[in-house]
């Protein structure tokens, strides 16, 4: 195997834009044409494919450079294309019958396949996944894609030559089809027929269908097919490596949402612990505040640099820092109920917040572990703990703060509970209730009931934790797995991505044996963004926005240079040891290690230049 140096790695953000998819499946029959007979861009054409009796094409449409990606009756403004593009849309059957009004009604997965003219294509599938519920306007033969977005992604990597497909896995078009709404037949039943779509059928028909698409357009198969999937689609990243590990040659895994409904029942712990242990949220200025004294407490240098190269180590509490309290806290004049000081914690406060830094757990905050038990990709489990929670200095208001719950956070508890009064308001509709805001009620022991609900309907869930640390087909397929996550994602914590590397590892041989087929990146600062746009810059004096959002790069630039690495690792043979990332400004480098080495800083080496790192 070969190994190169490292990769150098441009970023184009601020600081460090250091980031961001039952029935048995159809069998594709051979295309209605001979094999090496392309077919036209037309309904004429490529419209009249027979792939098997479950699908059919519901539209093509031919697009030349210069014209805006769109469809005659759909409402949203596109971009303009500069290559030429063909872009198929199918429905696999036989999808969920019912009420024409239900969510949980569908008329199967919807697919698009978008091609590159015959002349560019570079031989290669890049199929995308989704992320959180996915849905979109897959299915509709007016509309492209997800509802306003003009899936730019698609059209950035089809521009440089791939063959590129997404799904809505099942379900979608209404915003009720992009939430948890469609997971529940009318009666408040579980719909097992479209969570199996959801969470793993489409991933094999997205695939099947590409590639019998794909042959019919240039009547030749692709040499290479790799799958590109960030949060959800890491998940079904996962899921394609687990279960169908035939299918692709690489798979590009970020911020992967396995252990599904483990973190994000523990994505609700923290609001659950501000109504129960404070009766009211606690300000954002303040988890600002509280994140930037986290910095200045473990990262020394690193604190100018708005986030920490290891958060994990860090292993601060605001409940033992006197300047984190409010004046009345640390024993002067009195300051009684909520403070009306802009960043300081009162006490309850800064034990909440302590608490929910340190995860979710059987007990709730009787049983909170202490902060370092946080550290590594081990539970606590004798001191209850279930999950873990945010690191040090990662943006609190994601899960915690001022507004809502994250919305997936409380659908998934009202499907748990099979209660959609549980769910955000305006979050989840079914014939039996609407959302009620009742997680605003939920009780610790409540909130363990949704986890162990979660666990124990994982068949009916077709099993969506996507867990398994199985991957011996993969490994001897020959495909490989890139995963990356980032250390300041503030909706999936990265020690879950720790915990299953670890678990892997002790499945499959050890770390070594892993590493030939599945390589772990953790990337500092990088928050939950797909893009890489999103930086974790904490103001240092309390700034009210924690994050620096960049001017968004071109849609894939981020994850470009991460799929670039897979390529090369399958193609090549050079497997991803060090990779550096430099910020725009040119002013700051930093490598990041294939896990579980780290960067380490050469002794009175300056620390913002990646040459003064050393992976081990």
């Amino acid at each position: 195997m070969k190994h190169h140096a490292y990769q150098k790695i441009t970023y184009p953000a601020a600081l460090l834009s250091l980031a961001v998819l039952a029935a048995c499946s159809s069998t594709p029959q051979a295309p209605s044409s001979s094999a090496d007979t392309p077919l036209a861009c037309d309904m004429q054409g490529i419209g009249q494919l027979k792939i098997d009796p479950q699908t059919r094409i519901i539209a093509v449409r031919s697009f030349k450079a210069g014209e805006a990606v769109r469809l005659e009756n759909s409402p949203e403004p596109f971009p303009k294309t500069t290559a030429d593009v063909c872009m198929v849309k199918l429905v696999v059957g036989p999808g969920n019958p019912g009420p024409a009004d239900a969510p949980s009604t569908s008329p199967g997965i919807g697919i698009e396949v978008w091609l590159p003219a015959r002349a560019q294509w570079n031989h290669v599938i890049r199929a995308y996944g989704s992320g959180g519920w996915a849905g979109g306007y897959y299915a509709d033969a007016t509309r492209i894609g997800q509802s306003g977005s003009g899936n730019p992604l698609f059209l950035a990597a089809v521009q440089k030559g791939y063959a590129v497909s997404g799904s809505d896995h099942g379900h979608g078009g209404t915003v009720s089809g992009r939430n948890a709404s469609f997971a529940m037949n009318p009666d408040g039943s579980i719909n097992t027929v479209l969570w199996h779509d959801f969470a793993e059928r489409s991933l094999l028909e997205q695939a099947l269908k590409t590639k019998a698409v794909v042959k019919a357009y240039y009547g030749q198969a692709q040499t290479k097919a790799y799958f590109d999937g960030f949060s959800t689609g890491g998940r079904q990243g996962y899921k394609l490596a687990q279960k169908y590990p035939e299918q692709y040659d690489g798979i590009l895994a970020g911020a992967p949402a396995f252990n599904w409904t483990r973190f994000i029942t523990a994505e609700l712990y923290p609001q659950v612990v501000m109504q129960r242990d404070l009766g009211h949220t606690i300000l954002n200025a303040k988890l600002h505040a509280a994140s930037a004294r986290a910095l200045q407490s473990c990262g020394g240098a690193q604190a100018s640099w708005g986030f920490l190269l290891d958060p994990l180590a860090c292993a601060y509490n605001p409940a033992r820092d006197a300047a984190a309290l409010c004046r009345g806290e640390r024993g002067e004049a009195n300051v009684r109920g909520r403070s009306t000081e802009a960043t300081c914690l009162g006490a309850k406060e800064a034990q909440a917040l302590k608490n929910i830094w340190s995860g979710m757990t059987r007990g709730g905050n009787a049983t909170t572990p202490q902060p370092n038990t946080s550290r590594s990709g081990t539970l606590a489990s004798t001191q209850g703990q279930l999950w873990w929670g945010p690191t040090r200095g990662t943006d609190l208001t994601g899960l915690a703060g001022e507004q809502a719950p994250f919305p997936i956070a409380s659908q998934m508890a009202a499907l748990s509970l099979k209660n959609p009064g549980i769910a955000q308001k305006g979050m989840f509709k079914n014939a039996t209730g609407n959302a009620e805001d009742g997680w605003k009620k939920l009780s610790y022991a409540d909130l363990v009931q949704v986890y162990e609900k979660g666990l124990a309907m994982q068949a009916q869930y077709s099993d969506i934790n996507t867990d398994s640390p199985d991957l011996s087909a993969l490994r001897d397929r020959g495909a490989k797995v890139l995963s990356y996550h980032g250390l300041s994602d503030q909706l999936i914590m990265p020690q879950g991505s720790l915990n299953y590397f670890d678990r892997l590892a002790q499945k499959m041989g050890g770390v070594d044996k892993v590493q030939a087929f599945n390589r772990l990146f953790f990337i500092p600062g990088l928050g939950h963004s797909g893009s890489f746009n999103l930086t974790a810059s904490v103001d240092l004096n309390g700034a009210v926005t924690p994050f620096a959002r960049a001017p968004l790069p071109q849609p894939s630039t981020g994850r470009d240079e991460m799929f670039n690495a897979l390529r090369d690792w399958v193609e090549k043979g050079i497997a991803p040891e060090r990779i550096e990332l430099t910020a725009a400004s040119g002013n700051l480098s930093l490598p990041i290690c294939s896990h579980p080495k780290k960067p380490a800083l050469t002794t009175g080496a300056a620390p913002g230049v990646a040459s003064s790192y050393t992976c081990r």
